[in-house]
């Protein structure tokens, strides 16, 4: 019988060598109904952490709920997410980043081939690639309501990416369709050739972790299915970056240790 830490060592290599790690785990559909009627509620409010598709007032996305709403605050302590961040980066962490990515069905813009870790190191100061994205499915995602697409093994790279010859500074150009900083397409395309791409795709409550520095993108909702996206990034205590100028519902100051809550309920 393989152990709980010979099978969490197998985990984290996975992570390690992929760059990404589909968990068998389907989070409870409680769990997920109450988490999303939260997010909803949240983005028919007019606030600053809500974001819309651009010329519209359809939300793209609603940003650091976990700062302000106790359901949030709860779902970030939950074992399946925050002991899988643990597990996979080897130390204690906190919350840098929380969002969920809601693409409105036939309305959902696609996000360009990017790198996370372009922003938080260029933005936030952030040294070293020590976080974890952890995403759920708060709705089924198939092919056709776009995605995410990554390229495994393309962390092991670096950044790629190509520096807006502008400079960064605005915020909405990091969570918007036309992306601050994104992967141009011909080195998207050949490092896709090269060593092939993966979907995250599956049912309400799917659970998977990728790295902040592996190539990925997603398109358009072609379909008539919403697709909300939960992305929890937990960053290292060791990592914390010093240099915060983003609002705090982008990059939060807290770095306090988390510690998970005893059970996966809200």
């Amino acid at each position: 019988m393989i152990n709980s830490m010979e099978m969490s060592g197998t985990i984290r290599s996975l992570y390690e060598r992929e760059g990404w790690y589909l968990s068998p785990q389907v989070l409870d559909e409680d769990l997920i109904a109450r988490g999303t009627a939260r997010i909803e509620a949240l983005s028919a409010q007019d606030r600053p952490e809500v974001v819309y598709e651009e010329g519209t007032r359809i939300v793209r996305a609603v940003h650091g709920c976990h700062l302000f709403d106790d359901v949030c605050r709860r779902l970030v302590q939950l074992p399946a997410l925050l002991g899988l961040a643990q597990e996979l980066l080897g130390e204690p962490v906190y919350v840098y980043q929380f969002k969920v990515n809601m693409k409105q069905p036939k309305e959902g813009a696609a996000w360009p081939w990017h790198q996370d870790f372009a922003f938080w190191h260029r933005e936030d100061g952030m040294v070293a690639d020590k976080a974890v994205n952890i995403a759920v499915h708060l709705d089924e995602v198939h092919e056709k309501n776009g995605p995410l697409c990554v390229i495994p093994r393309s962390h092991h790279l670096g950044l790629v990416d190509k520096e807006p010859s502008g400079g960064g500074g605005d915020w909405r150009k990091h969570v918007s369709a036309d992306l601050e900083y994104t992967v141009p397409d011909e080195i998207a395309e050949s490092l896709a050739q090269e060593l092939g791409t993966a979907y995250a795709t599956g049912p309400m409550g799917s659970l998977y972790a990728f790295h902040p520095t592996i190539v990925h993108s997603s398109s358009n909702n072609l379909s008539a299915d919403r697709r909300a996206l939960l992305m929890v990034t937990y960053n290292a205590v060791s990592n914390a970056p010093e240099r915060l100028t983003r609002p705090e519902f982008l990059v939060s100051r807290d770095s306090t240790p988390l510690a998970p809550v005893a059970t996966n309920m809200l």
